[in-house]
Parts: C-alpha cells; structure tokens; sequence
C-alpha cells in the first residue's frame, strides 16, 4: 500500500464538503481527520458531528489520529462514527493495550502514534498488536510545520523491524511531506503519507496528490 491521506485539518472549513469532493475524485485512498482536544495538544479541532458528516460525504475510508486524552474514553465512539483506523499517542496513556482492544472489538483497524521527541524503539512491543504505527515528522497540534529530517532514520528503523517480524503492520508519516520528501519517505518505507498544507493549499490538489504519488 503506497498512499497519500490527505489532511482535512488543512481544508477549507467554509467549503467542507467541497474539498472532501476533490478528495473523493483523486488518486489519495484514505481520508486522515485530525482530532485535538486542547489538552494533549494546544489546538482544538473536530468532535463526533463533524466526524459523522465526513464519513457520511466521503467515498474514501476515514483515518482517524486521535490527539487527545484519555483516548480509552472516546475510541469507541470514533469507531460508531464511521472511522477506517482510530490511532492515539502512545505518550498519552500509561498501557495502550485497553485502548487497543477496544479498537478490534468495533472491527476497525489500529494504530499507535508517538511524537517526534519519542524514540521509536517504544513502539516496538506492539508493533505485531496494532494494523498501523503512525511517525510523527512533526509536533501534534498544528498544520504548516516543517518535516523534521531526522524522521527518515526512524521510517528505516521501524520498516526493518516489521519487515524482520515478517508483519502486514503499515507505516504512516504525517507531518510536512511534500512532493519534495515524498518520493524518499516511501523508499524509506513509508505507506502511507498525511499531507496537509501541500494538498489543500495547492492550485490543483488532485494534480498535487497524484504528484506525491509518482
């Protein structure tokens, strides 16, 4: 699986359901939904309603990244409104494993997500329990920000071990991809890449994912 996910954080929120359209009617296979509670991050973004109509206009799958705490208590909630995958930061529980259960339990795919600042290797113990690990190449909370460089290392370091476990575990990076990283993020390994700002803010998204994707 080598795709796009374009970031609904960075749409424009006065024409929603246009620019989940060009979405629909581009190459990308996911849509990824950015969900911040103002306490893990300082940012607030979208709740259930706002879910609930995206996965109601949109053909492409829902790839949820919860930004939030306590994510045990809304996970499921997540899962009914019509999510593909529901992630959440490892940083922000003490044992992800409830979490993740409850996640399988609905039938939707998991992910762990960890922050630039933390080492990859904390992954590794449930990389054979989840569907997805998540690679920020950025700090949760805001769109615009630069890719973080040192990401790649981390996309080879986590590619190896899944592909030493012989696991189906995909490798998703959000944060400042580009048509200029993301040819290396996926020969790195990556296989899946959020992209934000150089979607939604390009003269021709559709033209700009299918760019990414070449």
């Amino acid at each position: 699986m080598k795709t796009i996910a374009p970031s609904i954080l960075s749409a424009d929120f006065a024409n929603l359901q246009h620019d989940v359209e060009l979405v629909n009617n581009s190459d990308a296979q996911l849509l990824h939904v950015d969900v911040m509670d103002g306490v893990f991050v300082p940012n607030i973004s979208f709740g259930f309603p706002v879910m609930e109509a995206l996965h109601h206009c949109s053909t492409k799958p829902l790839d949820v990244h919860l930004m939030i705490v306590h994510p045990e208590k809304y996970v499921q909630r997540f899962c009914e409104a019509g999510a593909w995958s529901v992630g959440f930061h490892l940083e922000a529980v003490d044992d992800p494993r409830p979490a993740l259960d409850i996640i399988r339990h609905c039938g939707v795919r998991t992910c762990l997500t960890i922050n630039p600042d933390i080492d990859p290797k904390r992954l590794l113990p449930y990389l054979d329990q989840v569907d997805m690990v998540l690679l920020m190449s950025v700090f949760a909370g805001f769109g615009g920000q630069k890719f973080i460089p040192e990401t790649m290392d981390k996309v080879r370091f986590i590619r190896r071990e899944i592909e030493e476990r012989h696991l189906d575990t995909l490798l998703e990076v959000d944060g400042g991809v580009n048509a200029d990283n993301a040819r290396y993020l996926f020969a790195a390994g990556a296989d899946v890449l959020v992209a934000g700002s150089a979607v939604f803010r390009a003269l021709d998204p559709v033209a700009a994912i299918r760019q990414m994707m070449q």
